[in-house]
């Protein structure tokens, strides 16, 4: 696949540069936000080979082309764009190596905008207009919170697939040879898979600054402050304080409160003692109110999360599972499913496993059942060719395909894809079935599972079960294009 002409068409679509205002990528999407957009230009997009689908979010524009894929072409996209930007320069240079200007003598019309022109610009200005305020709508203080926590935990997601998948194998072999535990091999292999949660604290610290508008590096080392073994020593009010407490929580709670710190300072410092003292003072004043306040504080909400996930799945069992497993493909549908990772990342470093993950999981395995469904009544040779290409990638757990190529446009399949979630889900949270990872789904979660056999029996049954839904609710088969 040519990535780079990929990225070329895309940019013929959404470009000109000036009409990007910003290009980033999660694991599955390019994600852009444009001045302007339109159907058609939506529609064109999906046409382009290796597009699994598009989704208008409101502010941003969603190209999807699922991970590994996605890098590429963003990547690609980039040079594009940047390049675009650099030869945008009224000032070109000629073959001599001199700089050559417009000569506004020679060309007098050039000075003179006809009416159609002038309509033409006001029409653009009254469309960039119109989506500046549909942006400022959308822009609401819960949406911008969720997408920036979103921000901060995406760029960890291959570092816990990585370890997740290291202590699940690890999990499985030393069950079934128990003497390899007792190796050299399996140690280092074991430090390895719990590296993510030594260093999560600095991680997390340094993206959540950067997200609001801090210094990376004072959020790294305040949350490196916060979990140093060196706090078991020091005492406080009525007892020794406890390294770690509160997780990311806390960390995104001082990273959050530092920021804010920072930019307040920068403005009543001196400039040329602002280099020296502003760092000083947030690192003293953000620290002095974590150890305080926001650790504990952070260890109360941490507390509630872990006990409100593993009692609601506890107590509640399938009955939990269902809606659960019923309810998160929409959140994927809306791209806000990223939302989520901060408490799959708090239950993994306080249990070792997030019991969420594989119920939720169980989504995308009832999307796979619904578009088999879907494959085996259509008459429609395209629709047929699309979900073929597209049901390989969902089973890996890339559910994006077949939700906007099959299921979400067809509707009732849509239904039957959360109907077949919820029998999954039901069956994952009867058993507790916890993963000691985040980030990828299907079939290759099952490696990072703490009970494989369970968890593809779940995955078996939201396969028949969005099959079988589907099966018996129907669709409005479409017609073949002429």
């Amino acid at each position: 696949m040519n990535y780079t002409d990929i990225a070329r068409q895309v940019f013929a679509l959404t470009g000109p540069a000036d009409n990007i205002e910003s290009a980033t990528h999660c694991m599955t999407r390019l994600r852009l936000v444009l001045r302007t957009k339109t159907p058609a230009q939506i529609e064109a997009l999906k046409k382009i080979e290796g597009v699994l689908g598009v989704y208008d979010a409101g502010e941003e524009l969603q190209i999807i082309f699922g991970p590994g894929r996605v890098d590429r072409v963003t990547e690609a996209f980039l040079q594009e764009l940047e390049a675009a930007r650099a030869g945008a320069s009224p000032v070109s240079s000629s073959s001599d190596g001199e700089s050559v200007g417009r000569s506004t003598a020679a060309e007098p019309t050039a000075q003179v905008e006809s009416a159609a022109q002038a309509a033409s610009k006001a029409e653009i200005g009254d469309g960039k207009a119109l989506h500046a305020k549909i942006r400022a709508k959308n822009a609401t203080p819960v949406k911008l919170l969720f997408k920036r926590i979103a921000s901060i935990f995406i760029p960890l997601i291959p570092a816990f697939i990585a370890c997740g998948l290291i202590s699940g194998t690890l999990n499985v072999v030393s069950k079934v040879d128990p003497a390899f535990a007792q190796t050299a091999v399996y140690q280092l292999l074991a430090i390895g898979g719990s590296t993510v949660f030594w260093g999560m604290n600095l991680f997390v610290g340094y993206n959540a600054a950067k997200e609001f508008g801090g210094t990376p590096i004072l959020g790294g080392i305040l949350g490196a402050l916060l979990a140093h073994p060196g706090l078991a020593s020091v005492e406080l009010a009525d007892g020794p304080l406890v390294p770690g407490r509160g997780g990311v929580i806390s960390v995104l709670l001082v990273a959050a409160l530092a920021a804010f710190v920072e930019k307040r300072l920068r403005r009543i410092i001196p400039e040329m003692f602002s280099l020296f003292l502003t760092p000083l003072f947030t690192f003293l004043i953000a620290g002095t109110i974590a150890i305080c306040v926001l650790q504990p504080l952070g260890g109360f909400l941490s507390d509630c999360i872990g006990t409100a996930a593993t009692s609601a799945i506890g107590s509640g069992g399938a009955i939990t599972g269902f809606i659960l497993g019923g309810t998160f493909l929409p959140m994927v549908m809306l791209g806000i499913h990223q939302t989520l990772t901060p408490i799959h990342a708090e239950l993994l470093a306080r249990y070792g496993v997030t019991i969420l993950l594989p119920v939720l999981a169980m989504a995308g395995a009832g999307q796979v059942g619904a578009s088999f469904a879907v494959y085996c009544k259509t008459k429609n040779r395209f629709l047929k060719k699309t979900i073929a290409s597209a049901l390989p990638v969902g089973i890996m757990g890339v559910g994006e395909p077949l939700i906007y190529g099959v299921t979400l446009p067809l509707g009732k399949p849509f239904i039957g894809a959360c109907i077949g979630g919820a029998c999954g889900g039901a069956v994952q949270a009867q058993f507790m079935v916890g993963a000691a990872t985040l980030g990828i789904s299907g079939l290759p979660l099952a490696a990072a599972t703490d009970q494989i056999p369970v968890y593809l029996l779940g995955l078996v049954t939201a396969y028949i079960g969005g099959f079988i839904a589907t099966w018996l609710i129907g669709f409005d088969d479409p017609p073949e294009e002429s």
